[in-house]
C-alpha cells in the first residue's frame, strides 16, 4: 500500500493509503488545524461507502477491525493521483469514481462522487466516520459525547464547547442517524510497527443516503467542514461547488508551475518520452513542494512545514529547504515572507528552531538555524538581487545574531559561546541538544554533540563571509573588517585543529573522530570553510564518499564505527536510539551535491576538472534514477519520506514527506546550471 496527501495551506491535510485503508492514526479525511498551521485535529478519520444494487448491498471500503478486514478493494478498478486522489471502482455494471479535493485556505474537505448506472435502481450509501482527537492521541471512548442537529441533508455534529462543532452536508440525500453507534477497534498497521498503541474507537453519527434511477449519471457531493473561522457553516457549504474546488486546485497548482518558467523556459529533451517524463518530474515537483508551504495567521505571513504527518514548522528544515522550496520555483515573495517570520522571531540573537504545536509560541533550541539564515540570505539574493530588502529587513537582525553569538547566549540552555582564543563556536551541555541530530532517549542525548561542533563552526565562517560581502555592499567598512578578520582567524583555526590526518576527515565534534556526515558542511556552503583546491578538502570529500554515500542520501554514522545501525526499526526508544547512528538521510545529498560542485569551480587541472564534472553527470543521473523511482513506486505517491535504512532496496521511514527530502532531491533532479563550473 501507498500512502498519499494533500493539504490546504494552513497546516491542515488529508491522507491515506491507495486501498483506503487507513494504516496510521494520523490517516484522516480532515486533519484540522484549529489554530493554524497548528493545534491538528482529527476531525474525519474516512467515509465509508456501499453501493446498493437491486436490492443488493455491496460496501466499496476497506478497513481492519478485531484482526478482519473487510474487502472493498476488490472492487476498485483504479486509483490514481496527480494533484488530487482519485478512486475508481466497478460492481455489476455500476461505475462510481471517487475524487477527494481540499478547500484551499479552509478546514474543508470535499469528496466527489460520479456514478455511472446501468439498467438497475441503485442507491449510493455514506457513512461518516468521525472523531475530534489530537491527531498525536488515539481515542478509546465508549461513549463519545455530542448531539446532533438534523435539516434533511444537513448535519452538524456538535461536540461541545471544549472542542467544536463538525458540519456534514451531501446534497438532496436522505440522512440516517444513529445513536452511540460507534467503530471499535479500527486497526493501524503503520502505529504497530513502530510500537506504538495500533487501534482506536470512532463515532459513526448516521448514513446518508442517495437514490440513483436506472441509466441515469449521477454526481454526489459530500462535503466535511470544522465549523468556525477556519472552516465552513453549513450555509456556505450549500453554495459551494464541489467541481469548481477541484478545478481551482488544478489552476492553483497550474499557474505555479507556469510561474515557475522550469517548463517553458527550460531546455527540453528532443525524444518524446524524456520530453514528457521532465514534464511529469516538473508536476510533481510542484505539488509535492506546494504541500509545505502553509499560512500563520498569528504573524500574517507563510511558513513551511516540515514534514507530515506529525511535524510543524522547523527554522532548521525551513532554512535548508529554502532554496528547492521557494527559489527554485521563484516562488520570491513567498521566500520573503519566510524570511521575515524567522527573523521577526529572533530572540537573543536566535532563529527560532520550531513553533509549538499547541500554542505557536517559538522554541529556542538550536544552535544552527541561525547561522542557516545567513546562507538563505545569500541564496535570496542571488536568485533576486533584491538588496534592497535584505538591507531594510534583515541586515541589522544579522548583525545583532552574530553579535550575541560572539557575546554568548543561553537561551533555552543552548549555551552557545564564542572561544576568543580559537575563534570557533561550541554549544550546549551533555544533557542539552542543539544540533540537528537531536534525538534523545530517557532525556539524553543519543548522540551528544556538545562542545565545538564541525558544521556549527563551517556555518559560522560562512556567516561571517557573507556579512563581510554585505557590509562591503552596504558600505558599512569598519564591520567589513571586523567580519574578515573574524572569519580569516576562524578558518585557521579550523583547518588546524578540526582535520583527522588518521582517517582523513573532519572531527565531528572537537575530541570525537566517529566519521559522520556533517563535515561535509565544510566543503557545501557558499564560503567552505575549507579550500576546496587543496589535498585536506579532497580527502575529506572521498572519505564521505566512501564511508558514507550510498544511493537514498548519506548515513548519519560510518558503517565501521562502534554503534552503527543499518535499520530504522522497534520500539520508540529504540528507534530514536537509531535515527542518528547510521540511518540515511536524502536531504544530505544536497549539501553532498553542493560540495561537489564547489570542488569542480576549485579544481585547476582541466583532466581533474573534467573526471569531477563526469562525476557529478552521473550522480545526477543515479539521484535521478532512485528518485523517479521513489516517486512512483515508494511509501508516498509523488513525495519522499525522512528517511533510509541503510541497506539496498530500503524502503522509506520515518515522515512519509519530508519537506527537506523534496527540496534539495528535486533540486538535484532539476538542476541544469553548470555554466559557473566550466
Amino acid at each position: 500500500m501507498r500512502e498519499w496527501l494533500i493539504t490546504n495551506g494552513i497546516g491542515g491535510y488529508a491522507s491515506s493509503t491507495d486501498m483506503g485503508l487507513n494504516t496510521r492514526r494520523y490517516h484522516g479525511l480532515l486533519i484540522a488545524a484549529t489554530n493554524p498551521p497548528g493545534l491538528r485535529k482529527l476531525i474525519l478519520s474516512k467515509v465509508d461507502e456501499s453501493i446498493e444494487i437491486n436490492g443488493k448491498k455491496y460496501n466499496l471500503y476497506t478497513n481492519t477491525s478485531c484482526g478482519v478486514t473487510t474487502e472493498g478493494y476488490k472492487y476498485m478498478q483504479k486509483f490514481e493521483k496527480t494533484i488530487i486522489p482519485i478512486y475508481t471502482y466497478k460492481v455489476k455494471n455500476v461505475i462510481i469514481e471517487k475524487s477527494i479535493c481540499m478547500l484551499y485556505g479552509k478546514n474543508t474537505v470535499v469528496i466527489l462522487y460520479r456514478v455511472i448506472n446501468q439498467k438497475a435502481k441503485s442507491k449510493l450509501l455514506l457513512t461518516p466516520i468521525v472523531n475530534f482527537r489530537d491527531f498525536h492521541a488515539e481515542t478509546h471512548d465508549l461513549k463519545f459525547r455530542y448531539t446532533q442537529k438534523i435539516n434533511r441533508d444537513k448535519v452538524q455534529l456538535d461536540f461541545g464547547k471544549e472542542k467544536g462543532k463538525i458540519n456534514l452536508y451531501v446534497e438532496g440525500a436522505k440522512y440516517n442517524e444513529y445513536i452511540d453507534n460507534i467503530f471499535y477497534s479500527m486497526f493501524y498497521q503503520k502505529e504497530a510497527l513502530r510500537g506504538f498503541d495500533a487501534e482506536e474507537n470512532h463515532a459513526v453519527p448516521g448514513t446518508f443516503e442517495v437514490e440513483i434511477m436506472p441509466n441515469e449519471d449521477k454526481e454526489i457531493v459530500f462535503f466535511c467542514s470544522l465549523d468556525g473561522e477556519y472552516g465552513n457553516s453549513l450555509e456556505e457549504l450549500q453554495r459551494l461547488s464541489a467541481t469548481k474546488i477541484i478545478e481551482n486546485e488544478k489552476k492553483r497548482i497550474n499557474e505555479q508551475i507556469k510561474e515557475s518558467g522550469l517548463i517553458e523556459k527550460a531546455k527540453l529533451p528532443k525524444e518524446e518520452e524524456e520530453r514528457q517524463a521532465y514534464i511529469d518530474l516538473v508536476n510533481e515537483y510542484m505539488v509535492s513542494s506546494d504541500n509545505f508551504i502553509v499560512y500563520r495567521p498569528s504573524t500574517k505571513l507563510h511558513t513551511l512545514i516540515a514534514g507530515y504527518p506529525w511535524f510543524l514548522d522547523w527554522g532548521r528544515d525551513t532554512l535548508i529547504s529554502f532554496e528547492g522550496i521557494l527559489l527554485m520555483p521563484k516562488k520570491y515573495k513567498l521566500a520573503e515572507e519566510i524570511l521575515l517570520t524567522l527573523a521577526k522571531a529572533v530572540k537573543q540573537g536566535l532563529v527560532p528552531n520550531g513553533f509549538d504545536e499547541y500554542d505557536g509560541h517559538a522554541l529556542y533550541n538550536s544552535v544552527d538555524s541561525s547561522l542557516l539564515l545567513f546562507e538563505g540570505v545569500h541564496k535570496y539574493l542571488k536568485y533576486t538581487g533584491n538588496y534592497d530588502f535584505v538591507k531594510e529587513n534583515l541586515y541589522g537582525t544579522m548583525i545583532k545574531i552574530l553579535d550575541n553569538y560572539i557575546n554568548g547566549i543561553n537561551l533555552d540552555n543552548n549555551n552557545i559561546r564564542f572561544d576568543d582564543k580559537t575563534f570557533l563556536i561550541s554549544s550546549g551541555t551533555m544533557d542539552t541538544q542543539n544540533t540537528w541530530m537531536d534525538a534523545k532517549v530517557e532525556g539524553r542525548p543519543v548522540t551528544p554533540r556538545n562542545g565545538k561542533a564541525v558544521e556549527i563552526n563551517a556555518m559560522w565562517y560562512n556567516a561571517l563571509r557573507i556579512m563581510q560581502e554585505l557590509s562591503k555592499h552596504y558600505m558599512k567598512m569598519i564591520r567589513f573588517y571586523e567580519y574578515g578578520m573574524l572569519a580569516k582567524n576562524c578558518q585557521k583555526s579550523f583547518v588546524k585543529r578540526f582535520y583527522n590526518p588518521y582517517k582523513k576527515c573532519l572531527y565531528d565534534v572537537l575530541g570525537d573522530d566517529k566519521i559522520r556526515p556533517n563535515q561535509i558542511f565544510a566543503l557545501s556552503l557558499t564560503y567552505p570553510v575549507l579550500d576546496c583546491d587543496k589535498d585536506m578538502a579532497k580527502e575529506v570529500f572521498v572519505t564521505v564518499t566512501q564511508k558514507l554515500l550510498n544511493k537514498y542520501g548519506l548515513q548519519t554514522l560510518a558503517n565501521s564505527e562502534p554503534g552503527f545501525f543499518a535499520v530504522y526499526e522497534g520500539t520508540p526508544e529504540e528507534r530514536d536510539s537509531q535515527y542518528h547512528q547510521g540511518i540515511t538521510w536524502p536531504w544530505l545529498l544536497g549539501q553532498y551535491y553542493n560540495a561537489l560542485k564547489n570542488l569542480i569551480r576549485a579544481e585547476k587541472n582541466k583532466e581533474n576538472k573534467q573526471r569531477l564534472l563526469n562525476t557529478l553527470t552521473q550522480f545526477r543521473i543515479n539521484t535521478a534514477n532512485t528518485f523517479t523511482n521513489e516517486l512512483t513506486k515508494g511509501n508516498t505517491i509523488g513525495n519522499i519520506c525522512e528517511i533510509y535504512d541503510s541497506v539496498d532496496d530500503s524502503k522509506g521511514k520515518g515522515a512519509f514527506a519530508q519537506c527537506w527530502s523534496v527540496a534539495e532531491i528535486f533540486r538535484i533532479m532539476l538542476d541544469k546550471k553548470d555554466n559557473d563550473l566550466q
